[in-house]
């Protein structure tokens, strides 16, 4: 089944067509870390599939805060970043969200990165972004 994602919003519309994105965990002491990730957005949500015991979802496990700004394939940022949560998604959501990452991303999502996890025996999670809402 081909799923087709909803309307971005304006604040995720620019990262809508990025190929590459830089996802900024931090450390303990405040430290980022940037990653290069693939990512699809669908509506007011984006979605990234990692493996269970990455450094960035050990980070993002710790604590939700990231940034996401559109970027070249080796992490370097192209635009603004957003400020954004992540929360971990199993079941029908992470089926979905696998759907319309390899969708994006045929060949590394849809081939590459699964036939990767299998043979070095990593269990995929998938993330789920939404733009932080400003405090105050």
């Amino acid at each position: 089944m081909h799923e087709t994602p909803s309307a971005p919003t304006a604040s995720l519309a620019a990262l809508a067509d990025a190929r590459t994105v830089v996802l900024t965990t931090y450390r303990r002491d405040g430290t980022g870390v940037p990653t290069a990730m693939s990512m699809a957005v669908d509506g007011d949500r984006a979605y990234m599939r990692t493996w269970t015991t990455s450094g960035k979802a050990k980070r993002l496990r710790r604590s939700p805060r990231a940034t996401v700004a559109p970027s070249t394939t080796r992490g370097a940022p192209t635009g603004p970043a957003l400020d954004v949560r992540a929360r971990f998604i199993d079941g029908p959501d992470a089926e979905r969200a696998g759907r319309l990452i390899a969708a994006k991303h045929p060949v590394l999502h849809g081939m590459a990165v699964p036939i990767a996890h299998r043979l070095t025996r990593r269990t995929p999670v998938y993330l789920e972004l939404v733009v932080a809402r400003a405090e105050g």
